[in-house]
């Protein structure tokens, strides 16, 4: 199974500060937009999404279609196929992707330890 592109979405007090500190680790702005309180960070291909006021707790997140340079890519399992592999495995989901549709959708986990999964395909 191909879960896509793996970043770290972090739940950040102050924008401004987790930006700086983070280009002291040698990231640089790859997207986002700080005026609306989100920027993902990239170094080498380790990428940090920082949010502020927008979730409670980090988030792993994972994209299906893409690379991390948040390219697309041609050959990758569809969200959907993801879901149904996971819960014919008996992992709950707490959001579930609409089964018909195509395109962009997502689907929401805990693991074990009560780490929040997101599986978030935009293609």
């Amino acid at each position: 199974m191909k879960v896509g592109a793996f970043s770290i979405s972090l739940s950040v007090k102050d924008i401004k500060v987790s930006k700086e500190f983070y280009e002291t680790l040698g990231f640089s702005v790859f997207a986002g937009d700080i005026e609306r309180n989100y920027l993902i960070m990239k170094n080498g291909d380790a990428i940090v999404g920082l949010f502020q006021g927008m979730f409670e707790q980090n988030i792993i997140t994972f994209n299906p279609g893409w690379n991390q340079d948040a390219e697309n890519q041609d050959n990758f399992d569809d969200v959907r196929a993801i879901q149904k592999h996971l819960k014919s495995s008996g992992i709950k989901l707490v959001k579930e992707a609409d089964e018909t549709t195509k395109g962009p959708e997502s689907i929401t986990m805990f693991d074990p330890d009560g780490n929040t999964i997101l599986i978030d395909q935009h293609v």
